[in-house]
């Protein structure tokens, strides 16, 4: 049996004369499976973030995972505008805050013809500090997340910080004849943002409450201060999630919220954990 060549369907676009390619739009077509999908999108794409932090605009890589939810009858949804919603965030270079997150949540949604969705974006940001004694000033690192998610016409926003700080064990110090075992903690806090909240201050949700902050660059005069701070300012994993969960407690721009502390144990080949959520 011969084998003939399909051939392509043209219509002509009366303006400008040239055939034009016309493509079905499979995933457009009706499904019978009668099954909603609570989310469908995509994950792991690199692309760029705007951030207001500290009062500058900083530019780093995020790892976005955008997502919908699609009706029974829908057989597919439109992934690649997804990237285009992306795109058009990236090129404005506008800072991203909780307000416009909000907002361009709504321009999502839109643009995919859907009524529910999540966005959710993880980032490095950079904070400028100087020193405690010497003034030295250099750049620390923090981990930061965006989550905005719209259910039933209700979008909520989150933010997330990861803070990397000092902690030193009361138990230690007071069974000690001198010294006291101290380790690197982080401070995770996630809360839901009924206003804005700027990125500095929720590290200082975190930084506040440790036995001491951390800093990228010390001068001996900074490094006897740490010492001495965090062995006057003893912590359990215990202490530092109450103290730093009292901070949110007393701030009427945070909603709901999870703080959690894991301390990275010095004498012991495990991690201590805590976490209060609201």
């Amino acid at each position: 049996m011969a084998l003939w060549p399909i051939e392509p369907v043209f219509v002509v676009n009366s303006a400008l004369q040239t055939p034009i390619l016309h493509i079905p739009d499979t995933q457009g077509e009706r499904d019978e499976r009668q099954l909603v999908i609570q989310r469908v999108g995509i994950k792991a794409l690199r692309y760029p973030l705007h951030l207001q932090v500290a009062g500058a605009l900083q530019t780093t890589v995020a790892t976005w995972s955008l997502d919908v939810a699609l009706p029974a009858e829908k057989k597919g949804t439109h992934m690649s505008r997804f990237v285009a919603w992306l795109d058009a965030q990236a090129s404005a270079g506008v800072g991203m805050d909780a307000t416009l997150l909000r907002e361009l949540h709504g321009q999502m949604l839109h643009k995919l013809e859907a009524a529910e969705g999540r966005i959710e974006a993880s980032f490095a940001f950079f904070l400028r500090k100087r020193a405690p004694v010497s003034g030295l000033e250099s750049l620390l690192d923090y981990q930061g997340r965006w989550i905005s998610e719209t259910r039933a016409g209700d979008t909520r926003v989150w933010a997330e910080v990861a803070v990397p700080v000092k902690s030193l064990c009361p138990c230690s110090k007071e069974i000690s004849d001198y010294g006291a075992h101290n380790q690197r903690s982080v401070v995770t806090v996630r809360v839901e943002l009924l206003q804005p909240v700027p990125w500095h201050e929720l590290v200082r949700f975190a930084e506040n409450a440790a036995s001491s902050e951390l800093w990228s660059m010390l001068r001996r005069s900074d490094e006897k201060w740490v010492t001495e701070h965090a062995y006057e300012n003893p912590k359990f994993v215990e202490d530092l999630v109450r103290d730093v969960a009292l901070a949110l407690n007393a701030d009427a721009r945070i909603g709901r919220y999870r703080a959690e502390v894991e301390n990275f144990e010095s004498i012991h080949n495990h991690s201590a954990y805590a976490c209060i959520e609201r």
